[in-house]
């Protein structure tokens, strides 16, 4: 799980830290830089791919051994943070720094820091360390900045002058040395820790267009980011008859009608189709609501056998009554508490916030553009002033539909 994240020089993020925990919500106006940070993810997914730092920004074919990776939004030329008002010649650095806690040994602490150039698609500064001990670390070196390679010194744990190794500038050396003969086989496993924590994300964006179709799976692990083969998924989950209880008792709390079963149809050749099943009677994918597929999808997402370290939910109310949005909530609580998955997520609804608690704030964050510098500011609501005390008088929903938050991160200069 990732603790902490710093993002410098990202987009609109100029510079932030934020402490994350299993369930992290934000919110905010439109363009106020949520989907920025969630676009930083997506850097991070890349390095653990091994993808050269262009093909990260600026998207990749698919070939024998990879799929299509799309472009990060605005590509290269609009990756590195410029202030309003401002331009330089300068190359421009982005940086991130990445603190992962080990989910079978929390005492375990894993940093990993980077540094590139999205502009000239190369890593700048690298480094990687367990419980403050380094593996590697590139920043003693002077690295000239047109070289093709970039020098680390690799600490193998012996006595003596940590060894030298040249990898290509082009893409992470956390990829890379992973694939090294020198490296040892403990930190080839504290790497592809890292690797996993980065690059097991899952973007879940389900189309209810995609959610009525046949899966042409004949059962999946996993369902695509859209929502591909979501009815080969629900098979696959419904043959445990643990998973299939849990599953459909969430689908049950959403519907206002009886809800008895969750059915798959089959097709002319053996596709699989989503029903829901009330008495005797199948009602397919086709003839559901938006809100009711989306919900089924989200909820089967907690329930896939190749749950990722990191699922990420854009606008979660979509398509959902209001007074189901509790139900939303305490879906993301109870499957992230589990420690199994880590989720981040994005809401513009006052009324997610009604249903959150005290404890849940210090990982609820508000986002705003400030107005000079276009930076984004985050800002997370358990370091509001007299925010408990104000909500005890105005109800939390109404504050955020007022405008009352990003009122207060203007007065505060975050």
């Amino acid at each position: 799980m990732i603790q902490s994240l710093t993002i410098e020089g990202f987009k609109s993020l100029e510079k932030i830290t934020l402490n994350l925990s299993n369930l992290n919500l934000f919110i905010g106006t439109n363009a106020s830089g949520k989907s920025n940070f969630f676009d930083a993810l997506r850097v991070l997914q890349g390095i653990a791919y091994g993808f050269t730092i262009d093909e990260i920004f600026n998207g990749k074919p698919k070939n024998a051994t990879s799929e299509v990776w799309d472009s990060i939004r605005g590509g290269s030329s609009k990756a590195a943070f410029t202030p309003r008002g401002h331009s330089t010649s300068e190359e421009k650095t982005i940086q991130f720094l990445v603190t992962i806690k080990l989910r079978n040994a929390p005492e375990e602490e894993i940093q990993y820091s980077i540094s590139i150039s999205a502009e000239r698609g190369c890593v700048r500064s690298e480094k990687l360390q367990v419980n403050g001990s380094p593996i590697f670390d590139s920043e003693p070196i002077s690295n000239h900045p047109n070289s093709p390679f970039i020098e680390v010194r690799y600490f193998k744990g012996k006595r003596g002058k940590p060894p030298h190794i040249k990898f290509e500038k082009s893409r992470s050396v956390l990829h890379q040395l992973l694939r090294n003969e020198t490296c040892s086989h403990d930190h080839i496993e504290m790497i592809a820790v890292c690797m996993l924590t980065l690059g097991n994300t899952q973007h879940l964006d389900p189309s209810p267009a995609i959610l009525r179709g046949y899966s042409q799976a004949h059962t999946a692990r996993r369902m695509g980011e859209r929502g591909e083969n979501f009815a080969a998924l629900v098979k696959t989950i419904i043959t445990d008859v643990t998973e299939k209880s849990a599953f459909v008792s969430w689908l049950k709390e959403l519907t206002p009608t009886e809800l008895d079963d969750v059915s798959i149809l089959s097709g002319a050749l053996g596709e699989s189709l989503f029903a829901l099943k009330e008495g005797d009677i199948d009602y397919p994918a086709p003839i559901l609501s938006d809100g009711t597929l989306r919900f089924a999808a989200i909820t089967a997402a907690f329930f896939q056998p190749d749950l990722p370290e990191i699922l990420t939910l854009e606008e979660i109310e979509n398509g959902l009554h209001p007074t189901r949005l509790r139900l939303l909530v305490e879906l993301m609580k109870a499957m992230s508490k589990s420690g199994n998955v880590q989720v981040m997520a994005t809401t513009h609804s006052p009324l997610i916030l009604e249903w959150l608690n005290p404890d849940d704030y210090a990982t609820t964050f508000v986002c705003k553009r400030d107005e000079s510098t276009g930076a984004t500011n985050i800002i997370p609501l358990s370091k509001i002033p007299a925010l408990l005390n104000l909500i005890q008088k105005q109800p939390i929903s109404e504050l955020f539909a007022e405008g009352w938050f990003e009122g207060v991160l203007r007065a505060l200069k975050c």
